[in-house]
């Protein structure tokens, strides 16, 4: 296993590599590993001669410090985690200042309004925060291709904005949403939520899997209201957004358009543990 802390001593070993067109496969994370960064990291691995994954918990993106401070840090777990698919797997877990310097300030991006539909209306900055370290660790790494989940499918738009911007050197890998049995999106966060709230967060997917079939029939207004007076009648769970929204654009549907492709996106809390999942409405 080979594990680095800094930038400098991860370029030294992957550059002799990168002269000799090796292929490089890339995992962004920010730790607390879980079966839907483990299947990122095997599709990587089946695909590219040397995987590298990231774990860092990146302070810019975060506009809740309350939110960083919970966000679960388990390094010696997720190295295991690693372990288990592949022991020549390459583990880049810098610190804030590796990456940063002293000043942890992000740079200002133009993503052409991705950046100010859903999760960038709910949480300022938190882009500006995703595109600096995706672009610092794609300037250290640079890998051939680089692998998201589409959990995050706003996110995943906004880095395939962001490289085509740029004209940066990578495939961007859009991956299924990994699910656990239940039907709950797999995320880090999901750690900080009891056995009681895992099983009944299930419901967010069920909701969603209604939508889908809901919106082949009904207009995308009729089909928000469903979601908002479903979730009305659980008073365990608050619903920040339901969406409806083209999957290109991230702009909202008005009124069905039949050559887009269309995607509900929805954010809820159960616990005071803030969850994310979308699906896709075609």
């Amino acid at each position: 296993m080979f594990i680095f802390n800094d930038k400098d001593s991860l370029e030294a070993f992957l550059n002799p590599l990168i002269n000799q067109k090796k292929t490089i496969g890339f995992v962004p994370t920010m730790g607390a590993l879980h079966e839907g960064h483990q299947s990122l990291i095997k599709r990587s691995v089946a695909e590219n001669e040397i995987t590298v994954i990231s774990i860092f918990v990146n302070p810019t993106q975060f506009n809740n410090t309350e939110d960083l401070e919970k966000y679960p840090r388990t390094l010696d777990q997720d190295i295991d985690k690693v372990k288990e698919i592949n022991d020549l797997i390459l583990i880049y877990a810098p610190t804030v200042e590796d990456i940063y310097g002293k000043s942890p300030i992000a740079e200002h991006f133009n993503f052409d309004g991705l950046e100010l539909q859903m999760e960038g209306k709910q949480r300022p900055g938190h882009f500006d925060g995703v595109g600096t370290i995706i672009k610092k660790l794609f300037a250290t790494v640079k890998p051939t291709r680089a692998y998201f989940g589409e959990k995050d499918f706003q996110q995943l738009q906004i880095i395939k904005k962001l490289v085509s911007k740029e004209k940066l050197p990578v495939k961007i890998v859009g991956c299924p949403i990994h699910r656990a049995s239940s039907g709950l999106a797999m995320s880090s966060r999901n750690e900080r939520l009891s056995a009681d709230a895992k099983e009944k967060a299930a419901f967010i997917y069920k909701v969603l899997q209604e939508a889908k079939e809901q919106f082949q029939q009904r207009s995308a207004k009729e089909v928000i209201d469903f979601v908002y007076t479903t979730f009305e009648k659980e008073p365990e769970f608050e619903l920040e957004y339901f969406e409806i929204a083209d999957e290109e654009t991230l702009l909202s549907c008005i009124e069905k358009d039949p050559h887009k492709k269309y995607r509900g996106f929805i954010t809820a809390f159960i616990e005071n543990i803030r969850l994310i999942d979308n699906i896709a409405l075609y």
